[in-house]
């Protein structure tokens, strides 16, 4: 028999995060710790905000299959027992944990994902005033690769303010459903001549069809657009990278089956993060160890992050071999 115990917590953030249609203040996650035998593991999840998910309705949707749960279950058949989103996210997590502890083989080696390494991130500049997201873009000075929240509104001035600032960076922007097929066409010829090198999610969910024969210059990304499995399909001719994030898809386990979906469709795989700390971030490291583009950089924006933490240096995150790995993590007594 597995127990359950289910955690709400929150993070509290350094600093607002602005993107189009919300501002985030701090990071509310579900911990879920699955134990067997004095044997713990243990995943996090923040779900998704766009859909309404927070820690009390993914605890909610816990305890209604707690029972068929703590009888023993796989990864595999917990795909069947919950959605896709962050409840299922967080114990798929968590069991890949404690299977791992008591396997003694780590989920790098059971994923197939090589050896562990440091991977090269994006770091995200929240949306702001073109002065302020131009000093953000200086002080992040070390990392060789920004992602920048737009509006749909005075985003010309913001992107022109940053490449002033940092003119040797590798730019990507990131619309959040923000902009229209006409707003993205004006924009084009700008954006080419700034040297941004991936437009993340421009039209709202639902609209993708708007963007069939735009032909752009460069390349689209999916990110709300593409939640599991079952939207890759209609993606395909559309967008040209996919975003993975775990918390939107439903964990580990769905990752990596979408993953070589993703490159026979002729896309390119990129992992990404919902807001998290470094217990969400590790199994998203997995993925990108897999992946062509890798946008970990949630637990930056925290005040504190959990011991051990994620290590950021130099543009790359390096997770601690913690979550995943053989060695022996008793329960609480």
């Amino acid at each position: 028999m597995l127990k359950i115990t289910v955690i709400p917590e929150r993070w509290p953030m350094k600093e607002p995060l602005r993107i189009s249609g919300y501002v985030f203040t701090h990071f509310d996650v579900l911990v879920i710790e699955v134990e067997h035998d004095g044997i713990l593991g243990r995943g996090e999840a923040s779900g998704v905000y766009y859909h309404d998910e927070h820690p009390q309705r993914m605890g909610e949707q816990i305890e209604r299959v707690r029972a068929r749960i703590e009888s023993g279950i796989s990864r595999t058949a917990l795909r069947e027992v919950l959605p896709p989103g962050g409840a299922r996210a967080a114990l798929d997590a968590a069991l890949w944990d404690i299977e791992a502890k008591r396997s003694g083989v780590s989920v790098y080696e059971r994923a197939n994902a090589g050896v562990p390494r440091a991977l090269p991130t994006t770091y995200t500049v929240g949306a702001d005033t073109p002065d302020r997201m131009a000093q953000a873009a200086r002080e992040f000075s070390a990392a060789p690769r920004l992602k920048l929240k737009l509006t749909g509104e005075g985003d010309l001035e913001r992107l022109r303010a940053v490449r002033a600032a940092r003119p040797e960076a590798w730019i990507g922007i990131d619309a959040n459903q923000g902009l229209t097929r006409p707003s993205l066409e004006a924009l084009l010829p700008d954006l080419q001549t700034l040297g941004v090198q991936l437009i993340e999610q421009p039209l709202p969910v639902g609209q993708e069809a708007q963007l069939h024969g735009l032909r752009s210059p460069i390349p689209l990304a999916a990110d709300e657009s593409v939640q599991s499995m079952a939207d890759l399909a209609r993606a395909q001719g559309i967008f040209d990278v996919v975003n993975i994030k775990l918390d939107k898809c439903g964990g580990l386990t769905e990752a990596l089956l979408m993953l070589p979906e993703i490159r026979r469709l002729g896309m390119r795989p990129m992992v990404g993060c919902m807001s998290s700390t470094t217990l969400g971030i590790a199994p998203a490291c997995v993925v990108g160890q897999l992946c062509d583009l890798v946008d970990l950089d949630a637990p930056l924006f925290l005040r504190e992050d959990r011991a051990p933490a994620s290590v950021y240096r130099d543009g790359s995150v390096c997770c601690p071999q913690e979550w995943g790995f053989p060695t022996e993590h008793r329960a609480r007594g």
